[in-house]
């Protein structure tokens, strides 16, 4: 089997690319520019000899189209695109463009070739905006209160056109909130983590935030790209919810990080209101039932789990 994974060198990318290596896959990774992509996280991961990588412009048909000739997967992961909600309302045509854009035309790619492709495209939990404090399912309404959040909606629902319309094996799994070592400090839990750590070390700094009255669905990252193999392995092509069932607010994740460290947070940060979005999801909320009953998965980390693994990951160095 051969996968092609759109977006090798994020978080999710790598442990993927790992993950497949173990079942035996012959794996190829796009980067925007491979030529010049350090791939830190699959160096980080010890598997950067083991992955093929080409350069390919996601919201560039030809290239998608070249790439995906070229290559001739089995298997497509789409995870390439603009990641960041913040980012979006900065640079929300980009977001349209790389994640909507980039969608169709990996779909409109497949249509042409004609091959018995899988794919699968990275849905987001930000697609449902405030569940309030009803767990979203697969049938839960899209309320998108983000650019990326209103890409990633158009994303999904020209999937299930494409699968509809096309007979296509394409499929989404509408993932929430997930983390790693993996991930930037742009990110805010790695944010968080990151000053802890740095704190607990003498660094004397304040870690600056935004709202942390906002509550969210924390997973691990290699726990989820399990469910993103097993989505593709499936009879017939479907979407899925990946989480834990467990929300927690962003306070929580921020005093368990610091009680790791043995510090009182309240000593060690502040706000700013310049770093709150212009709106944002109050309480994000999942049931993950589906994947448990039709993908024989279930999330083995939860966000304890998460706090301790990345904590623990700033002392090895």
């Amino acid at each position: 089997m051969k996968a092609l994974i759109c977006g090798v060198a994020g978080q999710d990318g790598s442990y993927l690319a790992q993950l497949l290596l173990e079942k035996g896959y012959e794996v190829v990774g796009t980067s925007r520019d491979a030529m010049i992509s350090s791939f830190a996280n699959l160096d980080r991961l010890g598997i950067r000899r083991d992955v093929f990588t080409t350069s390919m412009a996601i919201n560039d048909f030809r290239s998608v189209l070249n790439v995906v000739q070229n290559i001739a997967p089995d298997e497509i992961y789409n995870l390439a695109g603009q990641t960041s909600v913040g980012l979006s309302f900065e640079q929300p045509v980009e977001s349209m463009e790389s994640i909507a854009g980039g969608t169709l035309n990996m779909l409109e790619v497949i249509r042409f070739v004609n091959r018995p492709i899988r794919f699968y495209n990275a849905g987001s939990s930000e697609c449902f905006g405030d569940t309030v404090e009803v767990a979203a399912d697969e049938m839960t309404p899209f309320q998108p209160r983000s650019p990326y959040a209103v890409a990633k909606a158009s994303a999904h629902w020209m999937v299930r056109n494409y699968r509809e319309a096309y007979g296509i094996f394409a499929c989404s799994g509408i993932l929430f909130n997930h983390e790693s070592p993996l991930r930037p400090e742009r990110f805010v839990t790695q944010k968080i983590v990151s000053a802890a750590s740095r704190i607990k070390q003498g660094s004397g700094e304040v870690l600056v935030l935004g709202n942390i009255d906002i509550w969210r669905d924390w997973g691990w990252s290699a726990d989820y790209v399990d469910a993103m193999w097993r989505i593709l392995q499936q009879g017939l092509p479907d979407d899925f919810i990946v989480a834990t069932g467990r929300t927690e607010s962003l306070e929580y994740f921020v005093a368990r990080t610091f009680d790791f460290f043995s510090l009182n947070w309240r000593d060690h940060v502040e706000f700013e209101k310049g770093l709150f979005r212009p709106s944002d999801i109050r309480i994000s909320m999942a049931n993950p039932a589906k994947a448990r009953d039709y993908l024989a998965w279930s999330a083995q980390t939860d966000v304890d789990g998460v706090i301790r693994k990345m904590c623990e990951a700033t002392l090895e160095g």
